[in-house]
């Protein structure tokens, strides 16, 4: 019986990782970027040294050597700071001010156009790989604590700039550093929104109870219209829907009407766990799971969430046992 190979695994990111190819592709691009570096801030020491003869100093070689030491110094100290979660803002500018320095030094040598562009150039381009390394290093950290905030597409900017100003808006005061999770949190809150609107007429703002507007603008709805199985009723009462003849009932009260008997929540999580099987992470959020379940948003997050901690514990997912119902021996 041959053994089987398991399938690399994808991070959380939705990146796949580097291939052995690209790798090497990437160590020697790192590589060609350090000596083109290190070329321009060699080549930048005797315009430096001469500056500093003109300057006074006793020794002009140590003002050309201190720049050029301190800027990829300051360069791994940024990095450092990223790598433990203590970044300073401040720190990565301190090289592109040492390499203005050094190119503002060098165009002062030249003695054409050109020869001040190239001057400047060569000790620019050790701040621009560094600074590419840094964002590298930055996002891949960011992606594995779960801490940098992803961005908005700029064509979502562009088409829709109000609302997506309100998205950028919810997910840095609450924290949301998934754009994905965002719209779809975004796409319940307006599912919500409509079943509110549904319920208490034109003027849902001021009937709706207000823990339920304070939960729909923080973007954690609970709509009272949607409740798919039995809880306790809550401690205030709520207000009555309006009875206008053209107003069409909730979509749980059409429901009810037909006659389709109503799920506890422990069968809606058994039911979720075999649908939800081979969806990835991206893929598990509360609207698919409300499409493909047929039950309400409120009970949509619920299940999400028991999903989601159970994917991080690392529990097994197997169905409830209804009470009462003894494992066949198949399953033992």
């Amino acid at each position: 019986m041959s053994a089987t190979v398991p399938a690399p695994k994808t991070p959380a990111s939705g990146v796949p990782p580097l291939t052995r190819p690209e790798l090497g592709l990437a160590g020697i691009g790192a590589l060609a970027a350090a000596g083109v570096g290190a070329l321009g801030l060699i080549s930048s020491f005797a315009a430096v040294s001469e500056a500093a003869a003109r300057w006074g100093f006793t020794s002009p070689w140590m003002l050309p050597v201190g720049i050029d030491v301190a800027i990829p110094v300051f360069t791994v100290a940024n990095l450092l700071l990223i790598r433990m979660d203590m970044a300073l803002a401040w720190v990565r500018f301190v090289p592109w001010v040492l390499t203005l320095i050094t190119c503002g030094l060098n165009i002062a040598a030249g003695q054409g156009m050109w020869a001040k562009v190239a001057h400047g150039t060569m000790p620019l381009l050790w701040v621009v790989f560094s600074e590419i390394g840094a964002h590298i290093y930055a996002v891949r950290i960011g992606a594995a604590t779960g801490r940098r905030m992803e961005k908005i597409r700029f064509s979502r900017w562009l088409l829709a700039f109000p609302s997506t100003f309100a998205l950028w808006r919810r997910m840095t005061l609450w924290e949301i550093t998934s754009y994905s999770e965002a719209l779809a949190r975004e796409k319940e809150r307006q599912l919500a929104r409509a079943d509110l609107r549904e319920t208490y007429g034109r003027k849902w703002r001021t009937k709706t109870p207000r823990r339920e507007r304070v939960l729909l603008r923080m973007g954690a709805v609970t709509p009272g219209s949607e409740q798919d199985i039995a809880e306790p009723p809550p401690a205030g009462k709520r207000p009555a829907p309006p009875t206008a003849p053209k107003q069409r009932p909730p979509r749980q009260t059409r429901a009810k009407a037909k006659g389709t008997p109503q799920r506890t929540f422990e069968e809606l999580l058994s039911e979720a766990r075999t649908l939800t099987a081979s969806w990835t992470d991206a893929e598990l959020n509360g609207e698919a799971v409300r499409t493909a379940l047929h039950c309400s948003a409120a009970n949509a997050r619920k299940l999400r969430d028991a999903l989601k901690s159970e994917r991080a514990d690392g529990r097994p997912l197997h169905a409830v046992n209804p009470e009462g119902e003894t494992p066949t021996a198949e399953a033992a």
